[in-house]
């Protein structure tokens, strides 16, 4: 099970100052030596961490996957076929949220996200959608042509006790759905060290992806550390 680190609240810290540390590329450098199989960046169409010259080097200097997640607006789809990330995670995207909120609306969204689908599929580049735990939202991605889904872990992390077991039977019902009608399975959103071992416990999940409790580990331990910590979890609770 590959473990992709999200980097984007190491430009979040270097935003507070506007100023160049701490730089991502370092902080991914630090996170694949840590056990990173890849690197995820949101480049928002606000540009609040994250900006189009942090892409551009961690296109030319990460020698694992690059996930790049993204609004399905014009302007961003045009900067990733021009930059041409390993892969592309299509997003929500609220200019006032803190974080995103949930998976795509894929009733809502449909003919839109397919068109985007082809544009980058088209491009060669490997298309995955960030999507709530739901049967019908894995039946409409598929309808897309996406490669693979990310199942938002959200309300499974935030929720406790049997509350949280019903969030996780949702995760483990999308998984299984994903796998049986050809899509890959990956999950990610409010993960920690102490809720991921039941996600990577899973059949069949591909990946997760990881970005603020390893992030905020690692302002006390160190990026490599922190990442590490978290591999290891992960590759306990998938049995390896």
């Amino acid at each position: 099970m590959i473990l992709g680190v999200n980097v984007d609240h190491i430009a979040t810290i270097r935003q507070a100052r506007l100023g160049m540390e701490p730089e991502p590329v370092m902080a991914a450098t630090l996170a694949i030596l840590g056990g990173a199989d890849g690197i995820t960046v949101h480049l928002r169409e606000d540009r609040r961490h994250i900006n189009d010259r942090d892409l551009d080097l961690l296109k030319s200097f990460v020698p694992v996957e690059l996930n790049l997640e993204m609004a399905a607006t014009k302007e961003i789809v045009k900067i990733a076929v021009k930059r041409r990330p390993d892969m592309v995670t299509l997003v929500p995207e609220k200019r006032n949220e803190l974080t995103t909120e949930g998976g795509l609306d894929m009733r809502k969204t449909m003919k839109s996200i397919k068109n985007v689908v082809k544009t980058l599929k088209d491009s060669g580049i490997t298309v995955s959608l960030f999507i709530n735990p739901s049967e019908d939202d894995i039946e409409m991605s598929k309808e897309t042509g996406a490669d693979m889904v990310e199942i938002h872990t959200g309300s499974y992390s935030n929720e406790k006790g049997v509350k949280q077991e019903k969030e996780l039977l949702r995760v483990i019902k999308s998984v299984a759905k994903a796998i049986d009608i050809g899509l890959k399975a990956n999950a990610g959103h409010g993960l920690n060290y102490i809720n991921v071992s039941r996600i990577a416990e899973i059949d069949g999940i591909s990946g997760l992806y990881i970005g603020h409790s390893i992030i905020s580990r690692a302002v006390l331990v160190g990026m490599e550390r922190a990442v590490r910590e978290m591999k290891e979890l992960i590759n306990h609770g998938c049995g390896r």
